[in-house]
């Protein structure tokens, strides 16, 4: 099994975090961080529009919180992750030009800001999904699914 965690980074929508559990439990990651303002799945107030989506999977999928992103992608340098965000920066490279390399935490940040600054620099890769119309980005929830399919491999 390929070891693939998911980093929230302050992820604004509850139904966002929904979908990132059930595409999560679609492509097998092994674990989610819930880092800064990121809702979480145990609250009586988060729980029902998280389950919503989610439809579950939030049960299954092991999770924990984080008060702080750059501390959770520091211990899991320490444990031999690679680093990915998936952000559009001067420096990323198009998703489907990353080549995985397991363990891997990918990081998806907040919906209105993107990643943290603290975190993109202690990426080992920034990848980004290409965009053609009007709007500069995806969904975070959209873009997850797409960069979580093509690292587990579906392609």
């Amino acid at each position: 099994m390929k070891d693939f965690v998911v980093v929230c980074d302050s992820l604004r929508s509850l139904h966002n975090v929904g979908s990132v559990f059930r595409t999560g439990d679609g492509v097998d990651v092994s674990r989610i961080y819930l880092c800064g303002i990121t809702g979480m799945p145990d609250t009586d107030k988060h729980e029902r529009q998280i389950s919503k989506v989610a439809l579950g999977a939030q049960n299954y999928i092991p999770w924990e919180y984080a008060k702080q992103s750059w501390r959770v992608v520091d211990k899991l340098k320490k444990e031999g992750y690679q680093i990915v965000s998936l952000e559009q920066t001067k420096d990323s490279i198009l998703y489907k030009d990353y080549k995985p390399k397991f363990p891997i935490a990918l990081v998806i940040g907040n919906e209105r800001k993107g990643v943290k600054k603290s975190v993109l620099s202690r990426s080992d890769k920034i990848i980004e999904i290409p965009m053609k119309g009007v709007k500069s980005s995806l969904n975070v929830s959209v873009a997850f699914g797409i960069a979580a399919y093509w690292i587990a491999g579906f392609k």
